[in-house]
C-alpha cells in the first residue's frame, strides 16, 4: 500500500477512531474487520502520516457547568485594516497561543477571520478582546455573537459515504 493512499480499511479505521478513539486495538480491529496486527500497523501509519493529528477527550460542558460555571462562548468576526499576507499571518500568530481561542478560520468574503472563543465569563471575554483586538492597531472591526445554546457539536469529519463497520 502506498504511503499517500487510503483504502476502505483505512477509512473504516479513521471513522471508528473519530467516533471513539479509546477503543482497544482488539475492539477496533474487530469492528474494522481486520486482524489486530494489521489494525495496529495501519493506525500507526495513519498517525505518522499526520492524518490522525491528535487524540483528545471531549468534555461535557453541561456536566462541568455546575462545577465550573457555564462560561461564555462567542463567534467573533474580525476584519483587519490591512490584509496583506504578513498582516494575516501576524494576526494568526497573535491569537493561536490563546487558550480561549478554540477555533480560528481565515474566511472570505466578508470578515478576514472567524474565531470561536470560550471564556469563563464576560469580564474574561473583555480581557481577551482588549488583549487581542483592541490593542492591535490593524484590527478595523470586531463583531461578536454570543451563544445562548449549543444545539450540536460534532468534530467528526465526513469521509465520503458512511463506511460500513
Amino acid at each position: 500500500m502506498e504511503e499517500n493512499s487510503l483504502d476502505d480499511a483505512d477509512l473504516r479505521l479513521l471513522d471508528l477512531l473519530q467516533t471513539d478513539a479509546s477503543r482497544s486495538n482488539q475492539a477496533l480491529a474487530e469492528l474494522a474487520h481486520l486482524s489486530p496486527p494489521t489494525s495496529l500497523r495501519r493506525v500507526k501509519r495513519l498517525r505518522q502520516s499526520g492524518l490522525i493529528e491528535r487524540e483528545v477527550a471531549l468534555l461535557s460542558a453541561d456536566k462541568l457547568a455546575p462545577l465550573l460555571g457555564h462560561g461564555l462562548t462567542a463567534m467573533v468576526e474580525i476584519t483587519l485594516e490591512r490584509q496583506g499576507a504578513e498582516h494575516l499571518d501576524a494576526f494568526e500568530t497573535r491569537v493561536l497561543p490563546e487558550a480561549e481561542v478554540q477555533q480560528c478560520y481565515r474566511v472570505s468574503p466578508g470578515p478576514d477571520f472567524m474565531l470561536v472563543v470560550h471564556c469563563t465569563d464576560m469580564p474574561g471575554y473583555l480581557a481577551l478582546a482588549q488583549r487581542l483586538f483592541t490593542s492591535d492597531a490593524n484590527v478595523r472591526n470586531i463583531k461578536a455573537f454570543f451563544s445562548l445554546k449549543r444545539a450540536k457539536f460534532e468534530p467528526r469529519l465526513p469521509l465520503g459515504p458512511t463506511p460500513r463497520h
